[in-house]
């Protein structure tokens, strides 16, 4: 007798070229978008969920009485309430390698869009006129110090990048010891003293009670004068009314945001409408291989705990003693 396959509930499409891998092991629930007025109608029936931006909290949970594990395509998850899920023994896993290349390369990419002033000289190019060179100003990154706050995989990727362009790189990161930082890298011991030698800053930590709101007015105005700073972390790390008066007072040279609070921002948000920041709309991971490693982490985390493995990147770890 062939053993039923297990129901697992998607949240979002699944990729194409991997429906033929999903479908031979599970019996596909989902996703959301199928029935919008009422998204999670199959959710009773799923042993496991494989999430993204939907907030899974224990209403959610209580929906799916047979519910063994939640897996988030992507490395935050703090819209899952650990703990609901740890409370009711569901195990709650994420992916955090696979974005690391495409958040990396996105985070160098606004660097250098910030850095080159791209925005305002296209923006002066389609408005017209004539010796655009004479007035641009861009900024050479070689010798520039790139400080890094939170150094974890996306951040030592960042530094990798960073070197090639001959930056000095420092970077702040209190979970580590010192010896975890390479030789390459000056570590500083403080936040604070960080900015205030960084030429650009840019920001990989976890948006905790205690990093929301990290980057406001304080710190701002601890910044090197002229300095660039970046986010591709978590809007919530950054006030962005205090970013805006730091721009405006001329403290900032310019900013690159993947992420904001709220996200998305409305298209009538002054921030949008500056031409010394640049903002993409949380799509640093949309690149085609890391949307693939993404999913492909979640499900088969899913399938590895309804298998009675361990996977791993569990969260929740309480949950599997």
């Amino acid at each position: 007798m062939v053993a039923s396959r297990p129901s697992v509930w998607f949240e979002r499409e699944i990729l194409p070229d991997l429906i033929p891998m999903v479908a031979e092991s599970t019996t596909i629930l989902g996703p959301a978008s199928v029935d919008p007025d009422e998204p999670y109608r199959q959710l009773p029936d799923a042993l496991g969920i494989v999430a993204s931006q939907h907030v899974y909290d224990a209403a959610l949970m209580d929906k799916a009485a047979h519910l063994k594990v939640i897996a988030r395509t992507g490395i935050g998850y703090e819209k899952v309430d650990l703990d609901a899920a740890t409370a009711r023994g569901i195990a709650v896993c994420n992916a955090p390698d696979a974005p690391t290349v495409s958040t990396a390369e996105h985070t160098v990419t606004l660097m250098l869009i910030v850095a080159k002033n791209v925005k305002r000289s296209e923006a002066e190019l389609r408005a017209g006129g004539s010796d655009f060179y004479a007035r641009h100003v861009g900024m050479e990154l070689e010798g520039c110090t790139l400080g890094l706050v939170g150094f974890g995989r996306i951040a030592r990727r960042v530094a990798s990048l960073a070197s090639g362009l001959e930056m000095q790189v420092a970077a702040f990161d209190p979970y580590l010891d010192p010896q975890d930082f390479p030789s390459h890298v000056t570590r500083y011991s403080t936040v604070e003293d960080l900015v205030a030698i960084a030429d650009v800053v840019s920001i990989h930590v976890p948006l905790t009670d205690e990093s929301s709101g990290l980057f406001g007015t304080s710190l701002l105005g601890r910044m090197k004068p002229g300095s660039i700073l970046i986010n591709t972390a978590r809007g919530g790390l950054v006030d962005l009314a205090a970013l805006e008066a730091s721009l405006e007072s001329g403290i900032l040279f310019g900013a690159g945001l993947d992420v904001t609070d709220p996200e998305p921002l409305p298209p009538e948000h002054p921030l949008l409408a500056r031409l010394d920041v640049v903002v993409t709309p949380h799509v640093a991971a949309g690149t085609a291989g890391a949307k693939r490693r993404i999913f492909k982490s979640a499900f088969e985390q899913v399938m590895q705990v309804l298998d009675g493995t361990r996977p791993p990147h569990l969260v929740n770890p309480e949950v599997w003693r």
